[in-house]
């Protein structure tokens, strides 16, 4: 325990623009989530951590996550974490690709490992987690035919849907990358294989389904979210992960800058705005000039999260100041293109 609470001091150094609750501090909701998540991944990471200055917000990453990807169920968490550092890649977001490759160095094999981290999914060896990742690498933009059972789309779709959410948070709050910089070729390899040694007890557990539940209240499931409906448990952590990412955009994001990003994410084909900012300075310049910033920072988080830096976080806390706020504006954006994709996954003929 002690071990575990000096390795989350050091981890907590990692988030960056907002200040982390520490673990032996955290009271309420922020405690609760802390402590499925060291009971389940052995330390409170910074993933985590980010969200503790919203609870709400905390309490709904936690169970997007954790219903599909870590409780046990059907799918193999093999695939699961194929499709979550796939899901990454389309993010270009480094430091996931490290962490669920890393994971891959157990669960599968290096070679796979390197493959999904390289984008080189063709490569994978199994030709079933090949066509599931390869599905999961496109989803945003094609839409493409679910390659698995209806029965495993709410464990599947649920882990698209997190790493979409997940993927943009971690580039605005969190380092480029997770292993130490200049770590190249093999050195690399042994870090990795090491750190996957590390995490086989928690890659390889099967913690009881439901246990995130008790920490947001009953909501009922949006229509758009039908891909979860198979599974009362993930059903019932999207639906309430749902309504909390909804009410804290409704907290921290204009109305106006809600309707922009919505409207943008509708005509959205899955690709990258590409270079310049004269896409979302154009996309800004029909709000009122106090929600610009805002806009900058939704229209970003959602569409090129990887661009978010100090000048668009700093120009949104001149008019909303405190951690709560960045936190919830971020992760309201980041749910609405993850909410989207999921949308997408769930009529994949209609596209």
């Amino acid at each position: 325990m002690v071990a575990a609470r000096v390795a989350s001091s050091v981890v907590r150094r990692q988030v960056r623009y907002v200040t982390p609750v520490p673990v032996g501090t955290a009271r309420g909701l922020v405690a609760d989530v802390y402590a499925q998540a060291e009971r389940e991944q052995k330390l409170v990471v910074p993933p985590v951590l980010l969200h503790s200055p919203a609870p709400p917000v905390l309490a709904a990453y936690w169970m997007l996550l954790r219903e599909p990807l870590v409780a046990g169920r059907t799918v193999d968490r093999r695939t699961k974490e194929a499709v979550a550092a796939g899901v990454s890649v389309a993010n270009t977001c480094p430091y996931c690709v490290d962490m669920h490759s890393i994971s891959l160095y157990d669960l599968a094999t290096e070679d796979d490992a390197e493959a999904v981290a390289d984008d080189r999914i063709v490569d994978l060896r199994d030709p079933a987690v090949r066509a599931v990742a390869g599905w999961a690498r496109q989803a945003h933009a094609t839409a493409p035919t679910a390659p698995f059972p209806a029965a495993h789309a709410p464990e599947l779709v649920g882990v698209v849907v997190a790493f979409h959410y997940l993927a943009r948070v971690v580039n605005v709050f969190l380092p480029d990358h997770l292993l130490p910089a200049g770590l190249t070729g093999a050195a690399r390899r042994r870090f990795k294989r090491a750190v996957g040694r590390l995490l086989r007890p928690t890659l390889r557990a099967a913690p009881r389904p439901g246990r995130s539940l008790a920490l947001l209240p009953a909501a009922t499931l949006p229509d758009d979210a039908g891909w979860a409906a198979a599974d009362p448990v993930i059903a019932g952590a999207v639906a309430r992960a749902y309504r909390a990412f909804d009410r804290a955009g409704e907290e921290a994001v204009p109305a106006p800058v809600r309707a922009l990003l919505r409207e943008r994410l509708d005509r959205w084909d899955g690709s990258s705005p590409g270079p310049g900012r004269s896409w979302y300075d154009d996309a800004c310049a029909g709000l009122p000039a106090p929600d610009r910033a805002a806009g900058r920072l939704a229209l970003l988080t959602a569409f090129a999260s990887y661009r978010v830096d100090d000048e668009v976080v700093a120009a949104f806390r001149r008019s909303a100041p405190t951690d709560r706020a960045l936190v919830q504006a971020v992760a309201w954006a980041a749910y609405a293109a993850a909410r989207e994709v999921g949308r997408r996954c769930l009529r994949p003929a209609a596209r």
